[in-house]
């Protein structure tokens, strides 16, 4: 397939909420900020990890977080990327969503997972043989229950029995999902049922991932999502110069990277192979993007074209980053990349 970028790229922010060593009260008053100017400047959503017992995720509970995001806001669109549904109780998490929905005026984004680590789940008494079995009948029973009518589920998780569903989103028929991936398997899930796709990686890589769903979806009679969201998800620092951007994205990479580390480390587990372990092999490996704004501009749009992605995933927060930088880089993407396809 050739590399097409679209007339207009769609540009949404991605947040871990990771620890900057502060009071959590204070940085989760600073990344609301963050969201009030990325509402104004235009920005098309704002998406939450989900972590637990680390500090690597702040955010233990995105839609409790994201609701407050809401309520700061007036476009920018919210959503966890994803809900942990091995978790959860669908029928909880089904009302979760309903509740954010109705609160943010229909503007969710629902990304959905089971979880990338075994360790996370543990803690929660969720072995590893059983996630595959909780995640598939969770998800099934939520995109069900987002139908609406009474709710019946019989497997090996759960059971429900013509459980009247009082709730229901706002938006009709639901909420725009999303699925996290790097395997065009999972692509190809994605696209048969009408999903969106984050992906992280390098551009070529992920190029792998957005063929098998473009290819998924040609096969598919009911396309679902007329207009899916094919996102590629990258840390980005802008400076005054190339000097000014290292200088601040280095420490904050270092930190962030502590914070990643934390449970690898703390059960005796070696980190992913392809984990950066420096600034210089994150840019490397196209996980992080720190420099002046041409060059930052000119790198995220060839990224997105070779990736074949037409949605770009800002992680503008990270580490110990300062909330200025922050707001520079937003302000920055904005008036040097987005103008220019309105």
């Amino acid at each position: 397939m050739k590399n097409v970028l679209p007339s207009k790229p769609t540009f949404g922010i991605f947040d871990h909420l990771d620890d900057d060593g502060r009071d959590i009260g204070l940085q989760c008053a600073d990344r609301l900020k963050l969201a009030e100017a990325c509402d104004h400047l235009g920005f098309y959503a704002y998406h939450l990890a989900e972590h637990h017992c680390t500090p690597h995720g702040r955010g233990v509970s995105p839609n409790l977080f994201l609701s407050s995001v809401a309520q700061r806001t007036r476009q920018l669109r919210v959503g966890p990327l994803v809900m942990l549904l091995t978790l959860y109780h669908p029928l909880r998490a089904f009302e979760e969503i309903c509740m954010l929905d109705r609160l943010s005026g229909g503007r969710v984004e629902l990304g959905i997972g089971r979880g990338s680590l075994s360790a996370e789940l543990g803690y929660f008494g969720i072995g590893a043989d059983a996630v595959p079995g909780r995640y598939s009948e969770a998800s099934e029973i939520v995109i069900a229950a987002l139908k609406g009518g009474k709710l019946s589920y019989r497997g090996r998780h759960f059971e429900l029995n013509s459980v009247p569903l009082t709730l229901r989103p706002r938006q009709r028929p639901r909420p725009p999902t999303w699925v996290a991936t790097n395997r065009p398997e999972s692509a190809g899930w994605a696209a048969a049922n009408g999903a969106n796709l984050a992906c992280v990686g390098h551009s070529s890589s992920v190029r792998k991932v957005t063929d098998a769903f473009r290819a998924k979806r040609e096969e598919t009679t009911d396309k679902g999502n007329p207009s899916p969201l094919l996102g590629l998800l990258r840390m980005i620092v802008i400076g005054r110069s190339d000097t000014h951007a290292y200088s601040i994205a280095a420490p904050a990479y270092e930190t962030w990277l502590k914070s990643f580390k934390f449970l690898y480390d703390l059960n005796g587990m070696p980190t992913p192979p392809n984990l950066p372990l420096t600034l210089e092999a994150a840019i490397e490996s196209e996980l992080c993007i720190a420099g002046t704004a041409a060059f930052v501009r000119d790198a995220l749009l060839g990224q997105l074209e070779v990736a074949g992605a037409n949605y770009l995933l800002c992680q503008l927060a990270f580490g110990d980053l300062p909330l200025e930088a922050s707001l520079y880089t937003a302000v920055t993407i904005h008036s040097e990349i987005m103008t220019r396809f309105d």
